[in-house]
């Protein structure tokens, strides 16, 4: 089939007012099968005026079979393109493999695929030229298929008036392009494949484009309904969305309810309840995508020309320049950030690690992002320095594609403000047209946290509608035009809204404790002892051995009176948890002092209650020798109890202390308790420092995780491209092994049909295969596939050169024919040929045996039958009466001197036994002679009686004759018969 002329003119279809509409179709993984559903509809094939375009990812180094395949299912012409390929109407065009293509001025142009990182975006490069060369003219429909290639592309298409079709995910057999498609929100209509060519054949033809959903209706609208939805979509989507501005938020979600045809919003709330896809649909709905390459260009020359300057300055250049786009929507900003930064650096002679990190709560905006891929129409925005320095362009016309370099300093993440950790220790963020959408008191807790994520002196980059409010204490006005601002550094940081917890990452550590037979025999448990009674030689019996967080090691005395177990699950004993009544203050500032100061305090007259009573002890922890410190493998301390002289009393006193005393006892018991404060503060900033010295490691760790994570997203894009390329080739795989499979078949059963006999061997003449017919020839079974075929017995009588003619052949590449006898008397024509490729590779040999028995009895029986005619001839022509006989007496021939001498016409005497015209006493003289020629004796001419056709007798000389073929065979007799008046016989012969 010729694909049309390239000279046709490619805009008209039928008259001159209905311009070409081109319907382009990607697909990727499992787009065959649509492709198949879709080209079976009868509608497709109805006079619609439209050509449509395949663009699937294939494999750049498979051949394809696309282009068969739909031809099967539609009665359309089908092409694979070729460059400046003129489009027709009723037409499909598919691409070829390892090419991307563009549409120009009617005509399909072929370039060679482009190689970027991540996945192919051929969909999108043809949607693109399709956009701005036909626009509202242009249809985009997305198939199944991994990924998101094509949603770009419908962007463009929609944003000219085109119509935006997808496949609906439930149908596909990959949902990931559909589905990428629908979060774009400008797809106008989904549909299963088999019904998108009907829809598109009812298009008006003057439809001059559906630019978005149909008008939404307020209806009813209550507070409670949208606390549902809010609800639903934190349940479903862990994002908080009542914390936006209700007008924000009100505006999108009537535009869903439009979309549905929903009067109210309860209505709309039900619709959720029941369909999840919706959800999702609504939560890529409401975050805001406008954006643009350096949008609003003199807000960015004043960072460019005042901001990047003083803040390089102040850069040692092992530091690295931080920035964090808040919002970034599809990543025009944080590039745009990333050109200055370069520019900023070129000037300057300075080289220093950039790292960008640009977040944004639609996970659809960061993949577009992440890939680094715009339309042509960013050269309206960029400068033709910047778009040749940072961007590259794979073919002429397609979309520009961010350089590595300025890929390198991003790093690109779905985050939250709202609920996420910021990032830390940035010298600018820029945070622009995203506060508008927050609340009042949002926009309050959001400024305190940038200020707390920026160094001091980094610098606030915020939108043109938005400011810092009342936290002028937090940042300096640098540019009160361009909305730039300089964080202060402050003696006591703000509230942030953002606990510990927040900021640090839970990190769970379970260590198994040690079993109770672990407990019983290590060997630490006799050090221990000999440690704590060596300690205790000069000392009260009563005393314990902890370590500095009180967890007791040894127990030396009765101590019931001054401690007892604590409550709970069983474990290590802590002497902190297990002090009675009055003695945990004490024994914490005592064990305090002793660990940080490496002193022994002595607390005296410490009163421990215990059941209604009081013991009074002299408390002393004192720090072990460091010999005893190594031993245990950790620092211990020796606390020790000593009652008091004349202390102990069995009950409460009776009487009151004195004044003095009490004075002394108040005083002592507030410098413990002081001590213990200062202790409890000492802990409080030691853990406030470990703690944000952990804050910053993690974040740093954090950071680190989403640049790997960064790579391993686009690991994934590649290796999901690559998945794709395999999935198409694997569904034509499997439609070739079933093409295959048919014609296998199909030649089994042919060969079957034929009865030909036929034998496949390679070139070591092994059996590959063979036909049924076969086995009447050579003894074969299928158990002989790939036995030598000279170790097969044959049925070949007087032919035993198969093998040596089958070597022959191979050798010479010339065929063998030859013609053999079965041991059954039946013959075939053996022929011997090379085995050849559809490349014209040799092989092995085919063998193949015609039955040509009924052949060779034809030719037998036209042998004779041309024998008996040339002897007929000669009948004819003599002068004497010449009867032919077969070896049955039938007459074979008789001539008209026969005919003249017995009065029998032809007919009659074919039909004519011989022995009717031998009279009975005569017949068994004839049968001796004539079997005397059998045998090869001589037959003299002898003397007889023959009758008339009137039935009387002549007397006639009769000389006898055998006839022969070539090899000898007799096959009949003639006679020559004269009447004895006639022919003058010598005497001596005998009667």
């Amino acid at each position: 089939m010729n694909p049309p002329d390239l000279s046709a003119a490619p805009a008209q279809v039928g008259d001159t007012e209905r311009p070409l509409k081109v319907v382009g179709i990607g697909a990727s993984a499992g787009g065959l099968a649509a492709f198949e559903a879709f080209f079976r509809s009868a509608s497709v094939d109805a006079d619609s005026g439209m050509a449509y375009v395949l663009v699937q990812h294939l494999a750049p180094d498979h051949p394809s079979i696309l282009c068969a395949a739909i031809q099967r299912y539609t009665s359309m012409q089908v092409f694979e393109i070729r460059h400046g390929m003129a489009v027709q109407p009723d037409c499909v065009y598919v691409i070829p493999p390892n090419r991307a293509v563009l549409y120009l001025d009617g005509r399909l142009l072929l370039q060679e695929r482009p190689r970027p990182l991540g996945a192919p975006q051929t969909i999108d490069i043809f949607f693109n030229s399709l956009a701005r060369h036909l626009r509202e003219q242009s249809i985009g429909i997305v198939l199944s298929g991994s990924g998101s290639d094509g949603a770009m592309g419908l962007r463009a298409i929609k944003k000219v008036g085109g119509l935006v079709m997808v496949q609906t995910p439930a149908t596909a057999q990959f949902q990931g392009m559909p589905q990428s498609a629908l979060e774009t929100g400008v797809v106008d209509i989904d549909l299963p494949p088999d019904q998108m060519a009907a829809h598109l054949v009812s298009l008006n033809p003057q439809r001059s484009g559906r630019r978005g959903a149909p008008p939404a209706r307020a209806g009813i609208w209550s507070e409670d309904a949208y606390f549902s939805v809010m609800q639903l979509l934190r349940m479903h989507t862990g994002h908080d969305f009542s914390q936006y501005k209700m007008g924000t938020i009100r505006r999108r979600i009537e535009r869903r309810m439009g979309v549905h045809q929903l009067e109210s919003l309860q209505a709309y709330a039900e619709h959720l309840h029941h369909t999840p896809g919706e959800l999702r649909n609504l939560y890529f709905d409401l975050p805001i995508g406008v954006t643009a390459f350096f949008r609003d260009a003199d807000t960015f020359h004043a960072i460019e020309q005042d901001i990047l300057p003083r803040l390089l300055s102040t850069k040692d250049p092992s530091e690295p320049v931080r920035i964090w786009s808040a919002g970034c929507s599809t990543g025009e900003e944080p590039y745009s950030l990333g050109m200055l930064v370069a520019e900023a650096m070129e000037r300057r002679q300075q080289q220093h690690k950039v790292q960008i990190f640009a977040t944004d709560l639609n996970s659809r905006a960061i993949s577009v992002a992440r890939a680094g891929v715009y339309p042509a129409s960013i050269a309206s925005e960029l400068s033709p320095s910047r778009l040749s320095r940072f961007f590259t362009r794979e073919m002429d016309g397609g979309p520009y594609r961010v350089l590595k370099s300025l890929r390198d300093m991003m790093v690109f993440s779905e985050h939250d403000v709202i609920r996420d950790p910021p990032f830390s220790r940035l010298d600018l963020i820029a945070c622009r047209n995203l506060l508008i959408y927050f609340e009042a008191d949002l926009q309050k807790r959001l400024i305190p946290l940038f200020h707390y994520a920026l160094k001091p002196g980094g610098t606030l980059f915020l939108g043109p509608s938005e400011s810092i409010g009342e936290n002028v204490d937090l940042f300096s006005v640098v540019d009160r035009r361009s909305k730039i601002f300089r964080s202060r550094k402050v003696s006591k940081p703000h509230r942030t809204g953002y606990t510990t917890a927040t900021l640090l990452p839970t990190v769970r550590i379970e260590v198994a404790p040690p079993t109770g037979e672990e407990r019983r025999d290590t060997p630490m448990k006799t050090s221990l002892r000999e440690i704590a009674e060596q300690a205790m030689l000069r000392m009260a019996p009563t005393s314990a051995l902890v370590n500095a967080q009180g967890d007791i090691r040894y127990l030396h005395g009765r101590s019931g009176h001054l401690l007892e177990p604590a409550p709970g699950e069983a474990g290590v004993n802590n002497i902190l948890k297990m002090a009675r009544e009055g003695l945990g203050p004490s024994l914490e500032a005592a064990l305090h002092a002793a660990v940080v100061q490496q002193e022994a305090p002595h607390i005296p007259r410490v009163e421990v209650g215990s059941n209604g009573h009081f013991t009074v002890v002299n408390l002393t922890v004192r720090p072990v020798t460091s010999q005893g410190s190594e031993a245990s493998g950790e620092a211990l301390y020796l606390v020790v109890f000593e009652e008091a002289a004349s202390a102990r009393s069995d009950a409460l006193p009776e009487k009151a202390p004195a004044a003095g005393d009490a004075t002394q006892y108040l005083r002592r018991a507030l410098h413990v308790r002081d001590e213990h404060l200062r202790s409890l503060s000492l802990a409080l900033e030691r853990s406030s420092e470990e703690l944000r010295s952990s804050n910053e490691e993690m974040q740093a760790v954090n950071e680190e995780l989403q640049s790997a994570n960064e790579e391993l997203e686009t690991s994934k894009e590649e290796l999901q491209a690559v998945n794709d390329e395999l999935t198409t080739v694997n569904t034509e795989l499997q439609i070739k092994v079933a093409d295959l499979s048919r014609a296998n078949n199909d030649m089994n059963n042919l060969l079957a049909g034929t009865g030909i006999g036929t034998v496949f061997v390679d070139h070591d003449l092994r059996i590959l295969r063979f036909t049924p017919a076969t086995s009447s020839i050579l003894h074969l079974i299928p158990g002989d596939v790939g036995r030598p075929i000279g170790h097969i017995a044959s049925n070949l009588v007087g032919y035993d050169q198969l093998v040596s003619d089958v070597r022959g052949v191979l050798d010479t590449l010339e065929n063998f024919e030859l013609d053999v006898q079965t041991s059954q008397r039946r013959w075939f024509t053996m022929r011997i040929q090379p085995y050849r490729t559809l490349d014209y590779v040799i092989e092995g040999a085919v063998i193949s045996f015609v039955d040509i028995t009924e052949v060779r009895q034809t030719q037998e029986a036209l042998r004779k039958a041309s024998g008996l005619s040339h002897m007929a001839r000669m009948l004819r022509d003599a002068d004497a009466a010449m009867v032919v006989e077969d070896m049955d007496g039938l007459i074979q021939g008789w001539n008209d001197a026969a005919r003249k001498l017995y009065g029998w016409d032809d007919d009659e005497a074919l039909a004519l036994p011989a022995r009717a015209r031998i009279p009975a006493a005569e017949r068994h003289d004839h049968l001796h002679r004539l079997e005397a020629l059998r045998m090869g004796k001589a037959a003299m001419p002898w003397r007889t009686t023959r009758l008339h056709r009137d039935g009387s007798s002549q007397q006639i000389w009769v000389t006898a004759t055998a006839l022969r073929d070539g090899s000898q065979h007799l096959y009949g007799i003639a006679l020559m018969e004269q009447p004895v008046a006639t022919l003058d016989v010598p005497t001596d012969l005998p009667p």
